[in-house]
């Protein structure tokens, strides 16, 4: 029996749900990852966010709480303050962790800072672009970082209101797409390659990256080839030669690490015709989905999905106060 098999029983809540675009999304990670953990022997609810969600809390104080919440809530940081304001050991990473992970422009920047390559970009709030005049800015935007583009919103997942734009007069159609999302977008010049997903974990011996997850797509890599089987296409572990998945692995611990991540993240990147991993976003409560791409990394992995969350979880229990870098 292996050492994680062997550690005690634990009571476990997982928060699914939430109020964001990501809610369904959020539910189905909840079931998949509480039906692994109960196979693992271990006590599992799963719970919404709502006015009684403190109260059982504080009444039934489980073990650890896994919040598996996508979009602003879920991932800006504020669920985990929540937790920690009572006194809940949580799996994954801290408030203040999530806080950087979560605004798109500043990971770059601080990722950027630390070594790694990083698509050029500019941040418009959806005020500035309205005073300043759309045609102004983005003819701007257009003379400065050219074509093609990448327009997202700063802060977001699950590539809702995300655009890849290859005629310029479609730039500003992209735009009202991102704004419906939130409030900043991200322009990004847009780096050709094949896209790759590296998930990366820490159950107490230092963070270790998983097998990367190759996508490859009809099309754009949006929200229904994300969720829905049978638009993407995925190769677990990569096709990259030796060396370029090695850089790839580089990249996401690079990022866990220079972001105060804790426990669990994905790196997302292009791997460009040189070999060289751009970094796109990291994510701090990826999706555990059946189409997610952490999962079928942990599948990949030498250890089973079931005893890998179940060590996520020990990890995220005796984690009782957060820290950040």
């Amino acid at each position: 029996m292996s050492s994680a098999a062997m550690k005690p029983e634990l009571e476990i809540a997982i928060l699914a749900g939430g109020l964001s675009h990501e809610r369904e999304v959020s539910l189905r990670s909840g079931r998949r990852v509480a039906e692994s953990l109960r196979s693992a022997g271990h006590q599992v609810s799963v719970r919404d966010v709502d006015a009684n969600l403190l109260a059982e809390l504080r009444r039934e104080r489980p073990d650890v709480v896994w919040p598996l919440l996508h979009g602003s809530t879920g991932e800006d940081g504020s669920i985990r303050d929540l937790l920690e304001l009572v006194g809940v050991p949580y799996v994954g990473t801290s408030a203040a962790g999530s806080r950087i992970a979560w605004n798109k422009p500043v990971a770059k920047t601080l990722v950027q800072r630390a070594g790694a390559a990083t698509a050029e970009f500019v941040t418009l709030p959806q005020s500035l672009f309205r005073e300043a005049g759309a045609h102004t800015v983005l003819d701007a935007v257009l003379d400065r970082l050219g074509m093609p583009l990448v327009v997202k919103p700063a802060q977001g997942g699950s590539a809702l209101g995300v655009s890849l734009v290859r005629d310029p007069d479609d730039l500003a159609q992209a735009m009202v797409s991102c704004f419906s999302y939130g409030d900043v977008a991200l322009i990004e010049r847009a780096v050709d390659g094949v896209e790759v997903a590296v998930s990366v974990v820490d159950v107490g011996d230092g963070p270790r990256a998983l097998p990367g997850v190759e996508i490859a797509t009809d099309g754009p890599y949006d929200y229904d080839a994300r969720y829905n089987p049978g638009r993407t296409e995925f190769f677990v572990p990569t096709r990259l030669a030796p060396d370029r998945a090695q850089r790839a692995a580089d990249l996401a611990l690079l990022a866990h690490r220079e972001l105060g991540l804790r426990h669990l993240s994905r790196t997302d990147m292009i791997i460009d015709d040189a070999g060289t991993p751009w970094f796109l976003e990291v994510n701090v409560a990826p999706g555990m989905t059946e189409t997610s791409l952490f999962p079928q990394a942990a599948h990949a992995a030498d250890q089973p999905v079931a005893e890998l969350y179940a060590a996520l979880a020990h990890q995220g229990a005796t984690t009782i106060r957060a820290h950040a870098r």
